[in-house]
């Protein structure tokens, strides 16, 4: 069963711009260690401190591989370090979620 991992941050708006650079350096490294990454999304109105990242894998156990290269992978420890660095991360919270295969990735316009 695939699995979407959700998470949900909780930004410094007068960082945004680091949160960006955070999210587009897990472009190149999460499909390398495994991860299909779907997106990250920034603000853009109403609320101006949540922004959020989604990752899919096949499985439960992709994702703990996943985890696994992770923790091991030097741009995936540097992205991580700049967060910390940077402190504009103020909150994470994860979230496992299936889909329903008849609703996922459906096309604008697309009929049956």
């Amino acid at each position: 069963m695939a699995i979407t991992c959700f998470i949900e941050y909780k930004i410094d708006p007068s960082k945004i711009n680091f949160f960006q650079q955070y999210a587009e350096n897990w472009g190149q490294i999460i499909p390398a260690c495994g991860g299909e990454l779907v997106g990250y999304f920034l603000p853009h109105e109403g609320t101006n401190n949540v922004a959020f990242g989604l990752i899919s894998f096949a499985n439960l156990a992709a994702y703990e591989q996943y985890r696994k290269r992770l923790k091991t992978d030097e741009l995936g420890k540097d992205n991580f370090m700049f967060a910390q660095r940077e402190q504009f991360i103020l909150e994470e919270k994860r979230t496992f979620l299936r889909s329903i295969p008849e609703t996922y990735l459906k096309n604008v316009g697309a009929r049956r």
